[in-house]
């Protein structure tokens, strides 16, 4: 009998990297709808099945009859103004299911796709438009943290490739540019900070970027930004080969948190293993391990909404499930918030999920960064031309402008 061979989930095998990229082109189709959905009045709880039953019909087009597992990486929310964590009404609590938008308010929409257990999830901050709205100009306080979280997201992008990766130049010089330090997580905290601070904003307390493994979006890697005490430490550094979800969170307040007295409806399995007593809680659980695996879910994506609010009880206790609290802003102020999966080739970050580039002439602010280094960084690529795209847009009047460019340049780093 011929022995089974181990599947290489690595970046080194180019399946795992189109698994991710199907994954993605799900996740950004899905994010695409749900953001059109965010119109003044629109309920929050109808967006958030609207974005789950699209998920599930685009993934079921894709690797048909093929034994692998394949389903949602990450439910649909929809984070009201002041909220930080991403948030998804139940149709059994009436007051949380009769929240509606208001025009204007910065909602983050997160969401995301996995296949054979390699997941990408994506994040956005979309402004809630009335009914009729056409695109117009933003202004004020809205654009100061759109801008501050745009290129907040966009430094840290940068501040994520190990030095001398994308180097040019002799091969002493390679070395030299290799050689180079990493920054630590507190010098990564402080540019960020002086970003955000150019318009008046603060970075979110313990807004952290994880390493993503398979079946896990919480992986070995993590580093937080502006952490609230000691726990809050950066463990291992982005290397080539990985696969990171990386977040930014900004603030229009000082950026401090509060958790809510609301009931957590997001939940996760956890490596733990318990013999669970209730039977109702046995019958959750392994509803869970069938549909979600070790992916997070909403408590409304079960079968009976009312008896898994019952089940998860006795699992969250005994450590079985991990529920995510409900946090905002301790000031209520308003927050934005940005979610990217990235892998790291040879050739620098290919962007596999990622909220669409900000149109930063649409954003009038009398703020900037005056930081020239950080202008500097701003303005490198984030990965290396192979030739297959001309380098025709030099646009040089705001460092954003990059980013638009880079994505066309990663696309050719499929090969890795």
């Amino acid at each position: 009998m011929a022995e089974e061979v181990a599947v290489d989930y690595t970046l080194n095998n180019p399946d795992t990297l189109t698994k991710y990229k199907t994954a993605a082109q799900i996740s950004h189709k899905v994010l695409e709808a749900v953001s059109s959905w965010c119109v003044e009045g629109a309920k929050v709880l109808s967006i958030c099945q609207r974005g789950d039953k699209l998920l599930n019909e685009e993934i079921a087009k894709v690797y048909k009859g093929k034994k692998i597992t394949k389903g949602i990486s990450h439910p649909t929310t929809v984070s009201p103004s002041s909220y930080i964590t991403p948030y998804t009404p139940l149709s059994t609590d009436a007051d949380e299911a009769a929240i509606t938008l208001n025009s204007k308010e910065p909602v983050k929409v997160q969401l995301g796709a996995q296949i054979d257990g390699l997941g990408t999830i994506v994040c956005d901050t979309v402004l809630v438009k009335a009914e009729k709205d056409q695109d117009e100009e933003i202004t004020g306080r809205d654009a100061d943290l759109l801008l501050a979280t745009y290129y907040a997201n966009e430094l840290l992008l940068r501040l994520m490739i190990p030095p001398g990766l994308l180097a040019s130049g002799s091969e002493e010089d390679k070395k030299k540019a290799a050689a180079e330090k990493r920054p630590t997580q507190a010098k990564i905290s402080q540019l960020l900070e002086t970003v955000v601070k150019s318009y008046d904003c603060s970075i979110v307390e313990g807004t952290t970027s994880w390493l993503f493994e398979r079946n896990e979006i919480e992986g070995k890697k993590k580093f937080v930004l502006n952490p609230p005490d000691k726990e809050g430490r950066a463990e291992g550094v982005p290397e080539v080969g990985d696969v990171w979800g990386v977040e930014m969170g900004v603030s229009l307040g000082a950026g401090k948190v509060k958790t809510i007295d609301q009931r957590p409806t997001l939940h996760r399995r956890t490596t733990i293993t318990y013999q669970l007593k209730r039977p109702s809680s046995r019958q959750t659980l392994s509803e869970i391990v069938k549909k979600f695996g070790n992916f997070p879910f909403s408590l409304r994506q079960l079968d009976d909404e009312r008896a898994a609010k019952v089940g998860v009880v006795e699992c969250v206790r005994s450590n079985v499930l991990r529920q995510y609290e409900v946090v905002t802003d301790k000031d209520n102020a308003p927050v934005a918030r940005l979610l990217t999966t990235i892998a790291i080739t040879k050739n620098g970050l290919v962007r596999l999920s990622a909220p669409p580039a900000l149109d930063v002439s649409k954003c009038k602010s009398d703020k900037k960064i005056t930081d020239e280094q950080i202008l500097k960084i701003l303005e490198q690529s984030t990965a290396r031309s192979t030739g297959a795209k001309g380098k025709s847009k030099k646009k040089k009047k705001k460092p954003a402008k990059k980013a638009t460019e880079e994505e066309d340049e990663e696309e050719s780093s499929e090969d890795e």
